[in-house]
């Protein structure tokens, strides 16, 4: 099994970026997906998952309004749209396969997770 992220990058602030994660040897279908976060010196942060049933739930008040995620069943890929960027923002973005209840706290056993993409969010 294998989640590889794209779509990283420098973008100004108020930008928009819109990663990818395509999965290899994994039916998104019957997994949770979601992602997740952590910068230079911080502890990882939980950003939102999709449950099998398509439902949606974010763990960071931070981007509500500003970041969505989505999937293609099809493409095992989910997405994560992120706009109005901001500088406290920059970071590594991970997706991950697993239960949504674990995009809180520690953000640890979740199934699959991939090698993360940097998001750096600087004028």
């Amino acid at each position: 099994v294998k989640l590889v992220e794209s779509g990283g990058g420098l973008v100004q602030p108020g930008g928009s970026v819109r990663l990818s994660c395509a999965a290899s040897m994994l039916d998104i279908e019957y997994y949770s997906m979601g992602w997740f976060r952590q910068a230079p010196g911080k502890e990882r942060e939980g950003i939102i998952c999709i449950n099998t049933r398509g439902i949606s739930t974010y763990y960071l008040d931070s981007v509500k309004g500003r970041f969505t995620m989505s999937r293609d069943a099809a493409k095992d890929t989910v997405y994560l749209q992120m706009n109005d960027l901001k500088p406290e923002d920059t970071a590594v973005y991970y997706c991950a396969a697993g239960p949504c209840r674990l995009y809180t706290g520690s953000i640890s056993n979740l199934d699959y997770r991939g090698q993360g993409t940097q998001v750096t969010v600087s004028s």
